[in-house]
């Protein structure tokens, strides 16, 4: 039963978050993890509301940033990364790893960043650390799902327990 509420849960908040409103009242940012044993790659994808990140950017580092635009600062760019690498700690294997940012687009009212760590021989255990929007929403929920070795988990970090530890082993 538990279990069931859970996945209820974790839909709902995938629909919030797909959802093409302008506004909404949920704050809520999803991250999929998928290594891809063939590449030695753990790729990620991040999905955040262009307007909370806008908000986030104003106030962290330029109050005349606009995204989703078509002259859009290149400052951008070099903001979301350096944000991301402040607020996405991740272990592989017990050792922190680094990701590169290799971009990002906009799709209806949500900014994807797409991430990668390169030269991942295998992964027995990872750390993920997910702070996202903690610093300006407090009802922030990052959901993480990943796909690793062929295992399917989720979980939902927020302020209070931002961090999911999985073993493979």
């Amino acid at each position: 039963m538990k279990k069931i509420k859970y996945i209820i849960t974790l839909l709902v908040l995938v629909f919030m978050l797909s959802s093409a409103s302008n506004s909404h009242e949920y704050y809520v940012s999803v991250t999929k993890m998928e290594y891809v044993k063939e590449e030695k790659s753990l790729q990620i994808i991040s999905q955040i509301f262009i307007d909370d990140f806008e908000k986030l950017i104003r106030e962290r580092y330029d109050e005349n940033i606009t995204l989703a635009i078509k002259d859009e600062s290149k400052m951008v760019d070099v903001y979301i990364e350096k944000y991301l690498k402040f607020k996405l700690d991740i272990k592989v294997n017990t050792a922190d790893v680094e990701f590169n940012f290799l971009g990002k687009e906009y799709k209806d009212d949500i900014v994807y960043c797409y991430l990668e760590i390169e030269n991942v021989e295998a992964i027995k255990t990872m750390e993920v650390k997910n702070e996202v929007l903690f610093d300006i929403y407090p009802k922030q929920q990052n959901i993480l799902r990943t796909k690793i070795n062929g295992n399917d988990k989720s979980f939902i970090l927020i302020p209070e327990n931002n961090k999911a530890v999985l073993n493979f082993d």
